[in-house]
């Protein structure tokens, strides 16, 4: 093994933790990973004096690439139907360091609002010390202007505090209709759903594009039981939108994508996007 490749792997798991917490997905993470391993084979490191400082630089910038096309993506999206959920836990060592010190559902979603410039200048920065100086060529900006970007950044997570709060309270909510979902347990509906909760399907199809609406807790207790306990058990907790909310999804495509309005701690209104087998859009 060459000397590079040594250094590689040296700090492998350093580089997928800063690619893990740039994007928010361990998927995504390995990708950006691999495809920095494939540059550094092309690359020349002879006048490399700081190696990891090298290597952190190529795999920032190939999650910079990554955020800005998944934006791209979302914005494809009819009516911002962009979503983000944690990754499923993966037992083994090597996950839980990259877990450990985790940062959580709540700062994800807010991270998830910020531009990519945004975003990765604040948590280069800000999570793993990198200067200005060497974040603003990645983002394509001055070192004053990725600083600028930083603290942006820096504003919104500081307002986390009552957000995450909050945050907790829905996914707990959400959880709870889940859970009764998957076990057609009408009763458990009842008790998360608001008397006069609204619901509203609509199919990403112009064949059937007549949405459905349904008001009323008792009335959308049993559309749910009715035609959506088969999938109940796909469903996840997500971001919808921006909203809280879920997915229902199986390994190959998403079948339905679910945003919700909770209050006082039940669900007021609920908007479903329930997409043809045909033509499932990609995640975001």
């Amino acid at each position: 093994m060459n000397v590079q490749a040594e250094e590689f792997e040296r700090n492998r798991l350093y580089l997928r933790t800063v690619a893990q917490r740039i994007l928010g997905s361990t998927a995504e993470a390995e990708d950006a990973v691999q495809e920095a391993w494939l540059r550094v084979n092309r690359a020349d490191p002879d006048a490399v004096d700081n190696m990891r400082g090298w290597l952190t630089t190529i795999v920032s910038r190939i999650c910079f690439d990554m955020l800005r096309s998944r934006r791209s993506r979302r914005e494809e999206l009819v009516d911002d139907w962009s979503f983000e959920f944690e990754p499923d836990e993966a037992p083994g060592p090597e996950h839980e360091a990259l877990q450990a010190d985790a940062i959580g559902v709540a700062l994800l979603v807010v991270l998830d609002r910020l531009s990519p410039a945004e975003r990765l200048a604040f948590v280069l920065h800000d999570m793993f010390g990198v200067p200005f100086e060497e974040i603003a060529p990645i983002v394509e900006r001055a070192p004053a202007a990725t600083r600028q970007l930083a603290s942006r950044a820096r504003r919104r997570v500081r307002g986390l505090g009552a957000g995450a709060e909050q945050t907790s309270a829905e996914r707990r909510v959400i959880e709870a209709f889940l859970a009764a979902s998957r076990n057609g347990d009408f009763e458990g509906l009842l008790a998360v759903l608001d008397p006069d909760v609204e619901f509203r399907a609509t199919r990403t199809s112009a064949v059937d594009a007549t949405p459905l609406e349904v008001q009323g807790r008792d009335a959308v207790a049993r559309t749910v039981v009715a035609r959506g306990s088969r999938f109940a058990h796909l469903g996840r907790y997500a971001t919808v939108g921006g909203r809280p909310g879920a997915v229902v999804a199986t390994p190959t495509r998403i079948i339905s994508l679910v945003a919700m309005t909770i209050a006082d701690g039940v669900i007021k209104r609920m908007d479903v996007n329930v997409f043809p087998a045909a033509e499932p859009p990609g995640p975001s």
